[in-house]
């Protein structure tokens, strides 16, 4: 039977809408073409999701023995958070709200079927 891996990342200061971006890059991948990957774009959600990967399959060898070159991404999604909201204030007296975004990564691995 297959274990899921799971790792999660609560409140990551960047929108899901532009982590989704880089998740499509390594969806249904292997783990370490994944990081390759990540390691190499240049977009600021990679570097958060390289290091959720990675402890995704750090967890899988010491809790479940499973080889790191055995496991591929199985699900990857982003939600979004809770949404902090900040002053901004405007011309004539108004108020101008600012939506610092959050996001909620989550990542399962599993083994590959021999």
């Amino acid at each position: 039977m297959a274990h899921d891996i799971k790792a999660y990342f609560r409140s990551c200061g960047i929108s899901a809408q532009k982590v989704r971006l880089v998740l499509d890059l390594v969806r249904g991948k292997d783990v370490e073409q994944a990081l390759n990957i990540l390691r190499f774009t240049t977009n600021a959600a990679a570097e958060p999701i390289f290091k959720l990967l990675n402890s995704a399959a750090a967890n899988g060898e010491e809790n479940f023995g499973v080889s790191r070159d055995d496991l591929f991404v199985y699900r990857i999604f982003a939600d979004e958070a809770p949404t902090r909201r900040w002053r901004r204030f405007g011309a004539r007296g108004r108020f101008k709200p600012w939506l610092r975004r959050t996001s909620q990564i989550t990542v399962i691995l599993r083994e590959k079927e021999s």
